[in-house]
């Protein structure tokens, strides 16, 4: 297996279970920080987008998608749908900083 495709799978693997994690912790009976949520959203995105820019689109649906997924399911919480935008952000703020630094 090529470095690269090691990479990508550890990052899809990590990716996904930061995504679960993050949205467990959310969605817990006495959570109520959305600021702490926001914020580990925007470092785990920031964090894959700069390691693998070419899937910064992945890396923000999966992330995003997760959080939204749990909330819309077992809060039936619509409005989580602002996590997808907080992960695109980060995604792409990781290439953009991978990018100036190149």
């Amino acid at each position: 297996m090529k470095p690269s495709t090691l990479q990508f799978w550890t990052l899809l693997i990590v990716c996904i279970v930061s995504g679960v994690l993050i949205a467990m912790m959310d969605v817990s009976p006495h959570w109520d920080d959305t600021g702490i949520t926001v914020g580990a959203i925007l470092i785990f995105a920031f964090l894959t987008g700069v390691s693998r820019p070419d899937y910064a689109w992945l890396w923000a649906l999966i992330l995003g998608g997760c959080i939204f997924g749990f909330n819309a399911v077992l809060k039936h919480n619509y409005g989580s749908a602002a996590a997808l935008v907080f992960a695109f952000a980060g995604a792409y703020s990781g290439v953009l900083i991978r990018k100036i630094l190149k």
